[in-house]
């Protein structure tokens, strides 16, 4: 059961990228509890690693990220539900982490591949801003020529749906994009997958793709989560970036219907499907 926002296209879109454009030298911050190595202060987050392992050679993306005690407990929550299920699981099993632009969802996705780690179970993490079609200045420049550009049509949600397969199908690696903000391009990269039994994806518009065993949605609105984009460092008020919030609540608030969790606004955690 899929839901998209024109029927025909299977794209997604995340305004978060674009505002992360007048971002820079920021450094990550990660807290990461598990029993692997953690990410260093300075890297790009989940770039083509298992989560919880370093990569010294990777660009920092110039954002920061920061788990918190709220996104620790959700997850905890999450895992004790699908523990069984991964277990069970003679291959990888797949989830997706969807919401709002601030809502959490990179957040969120780090504490279950933390909670997941507590149990010797590997991650790792795909994020759907590397799957953008234009890099993020670019894109937000397209975006104000024409606000029509905001959509499905801005991300390769396919390709993201096809490395989620090749997960599935066991590959030891996917060669993926990889978004190099500062630089404003798009460059590969070849993410490691051997050892993960669980792959994530996180970004507004995962709720989309089909290759997924379970749908996380955090149900948190643009006014909910302007405290958490403050703390991203979007401290600049655009009015422009609040229009383009406005159309993605519309289109989103609409997967909540396909979740499999939901995250409240106030972080409690409901399964809808039992």
């Amino acid at each position: 059961m899929v839901l998209s926002e024109q029927e025909p296209q299977k794209h997604g879109y995340e305004p978060e990228a674009n505002e992360r454009n007048e971002v820079r030298n920021r450094e990550h911050v990660l807290s990461v509890a598990t029993n692997f190595a953690t990410f260093p202060l300075g890297r790009r987050r989940g770039s083509g690693n298992l989560a919880g392992q370093s990569s010294p050679e990777a660009p920092v993306r110039g954002d920061i990220i920061i788990v918190e005690d709220h996104h620790r407990a959700a997850a905890a929550r999450i895992v004790d539900h699908l523990a069984d299920a991964v277990a069970a699981r003679e291959g990888r099993y797949t989830i997706t982490v969807a919401g709002e632009s601030g809502s959490g969802k990179s957040e969120t996705a780090q504490a279950i591949a933390e909670a997941f780690a507590a149990r010797n179970v590997q991650s790792a993490i795909y994020q759907q801003d590397d799957y953008f079609v234009y890099p993020p200045k670019t894109n937000d420049q397209t975006r104000r020529k024409d606000i029509g550009w905001v959509g499905s049509g801005e991300v390769h949600l396919d390709l993201l749906d096809t490395h989620l397969q090749a997960a599935l199908d066991g590959a030891d690696e996917v060669e993926k994009p990889l978004v190099i903000y500062e630089e404003d391009r798009i460059d590969t990269e070849v993410m490691d997958l051997r050892g993960a039994k669980v792959v994530l994806a996180e970004g507004t518009y995962t709720s989309l793709l089909e290759h997924v065993d379970t749908r996380v949605f955090i149900a948190r609105n643009r006014l909910d989560t302007m405290e958490h984009r403050m703390k991203r460092g979007r401290e600049d008020f655009d009015p422009f970036i609040e229009d383009v919030l406005t159309i993605e609540h519309d289109i989103i608030s609409k997967h909540r219907e396909v979740a499999d969790v939901v995250i409240t606004r106030d972080y409690d955690v409901e399964f809808p499907r039992g």
